[in-house]
């Protein structure tokens, strides 16, 4: 009445990925601090050719390179403007600490998981 003692199947473990090649489409052990230099003008060229393998990584990137140039492109215009009528200048450059605040809120957005679609620059960043 009582059964025969039979040994359970082996277990088959997958090999584990290659030295140096992480799996497509994961989160990379990094992706924190990638995320953070997204956002931080120039530096993200870094996530954006090191991280290939994550998505969300390379949105972010992207996102932070086009606002960038947005970025560049505002202040060759403040600078125009504040050449043609000084005093508006003196207003204009205020902006500077905005753009700081947004990157910040930014950076803060994408290390929760979340995304910001910027109007007029998403769009942009979508594209490549």
């Amino acid at each position: 009445m009582s059964e025969p003692n039979v040994p359970p199947p082996p277990s088959y473990t997958p090999p584990p990925p290659p030295i140096g090649v992480p799996p497509t489409g994961t989160a990379s052990p990094n992706r924190g601090i990638m995320l953070v230099l997204s956002y931080l003008w120039l530096l993200a060229l870094i996530p954006f050719v090191v991280e290939k393998n994550d998505p969300e990584v390379q949105w972010h990137a992207k996102h932070g390179l086009v606002l960038t140039v947005a970025e560049f492109l505002l202040w060759v215009v403040v600078g125009i403007v504040t050449h043609v009528i000084p005093f508006a200048g003196c207003v204009l450059w205020m902006l500077w600490p905005l753009t700081l605040i947004f990157r910040i809120f930014l950076i803060i957005k994408a290390t929760n998981g979340q995304r910001v679609l910027i109007p007029g620059i998403s769009k942009y960043a979508d594209q490549f």
